[in-house]
């Protein structure tokens, strides 16, 4: 090619460089499964599940949900369909504009509220529910987090658990479901780790999330277990239930004398 010709089709090249990068910029994003985030990639949860974890984690108009890695907002326009305040935290910017252009396309751009961040860093504490779609590697990292929510918060998974705590509720899809078929609910308790006194005795507590053990006044207690602020265990044959209130729960004793008895633990 000689010179002066070369020199023409470089110029003609420049030329169409800008209408090719106008062209696209033009096309719309579309997500792909399996790209990269932020120590996630995306695989969408199927509508059906994002219904069940939703039905599962019992939302209401009264409810402010949060979905930490949003992607392209599905459990956040779910949650806003169903009438609560929702927010999704989500750290690529393309699906972050995705969420509220299908949010807008839903109806519920005043329900649902999309923001790009760092899942690890966002302020959840306003949440009474978590929706998520993360790796165990992610809830564990999330996990003391998780526990720092209001007693009665519940967080609802696909698939993925967190590790140390047993589900409160496990669900399966039903059919001919062969991927993401299984909804796991948790019910963040109270915190009662420690020494008590009911009366002149030592309720000593160990909690691993819901889950109870430890002694009354030496005594072992069997099935402990709390339920949001809601406290239960045996001792032999008498059941304590009750309500946590900060450092003081109140409730009732069954089984130990012909009648109910009140009783109250301090710490």
């Amino acid at each position: 090619m000689s010179s002066f010709l070369h020199r023409a089709a470089l110029a003609a090249l420049i030329l169409c460089l800008p209408a090719t990068a106008a062209r696209a910029q033009d096309e719309p994003f579309v997500p792909q499964v399996g790209q990269p985030g932020k120590d996630v990639v995306w695989v969408p949860t199927p509508p059906e599940l994002v219904e069940r974890m939703l039905d599962l984690a019992a939302v209401t108009p009264r409810d402010y949900v949060i979905d930490l890695g949003s992607g392209d907002g599905r459990n956040v326009i779910g949650a806003a369909r169903r009438g609560a305040t929702a927010l999704g935290v989500e750290f690529n910017t393309n699906m972050v504009a995705l969420s509220k252009k299908n949010a807008a396309e839903a109806g519920v751009s005043d329900k649902a509220t999309f923001v790009e961040g760092d899942m690890y860093e966002a302020d959840i504490s306003k949440a009474n529910v978590l929706a998520l779609f993360l790796l165990p590697s992610n809830m564990l990292q999330l996990r003391q987090k998780f526990f720092d929510l209001r007693p009665g918060s519940r967080i609802v998974s696909n698939t993925f658990g967190i590790e140390g705590w047993t589900p409160d509720e496990t669900v399966m899809m039903d059919g001919d479901c062969s991927a993401w078929c299984t909804a796991l609910l948790w019910i963040v308790p109270a915190k009662v780790n420690g020494p008590w006194r009911i009366g002149q005795d030592e309720l000593l507590l160990t909690q691993n999330f819901q889950m109870l053990t430890g002694t009354l006044g030496g005594r072992e207690i069997s099935d402990g277990r709390l339920h949001g602020d809601q406290i239960r265990f045996m001792v032999g044959a008498v059941e304590y239930t009750g309500r946590v209130a900060g450092d003081r729960i109140e409730g009732m004793v069954r089984g130990g004398g012909p009648a109910a008895a009140a009783f109250t633990a301090t710490r």
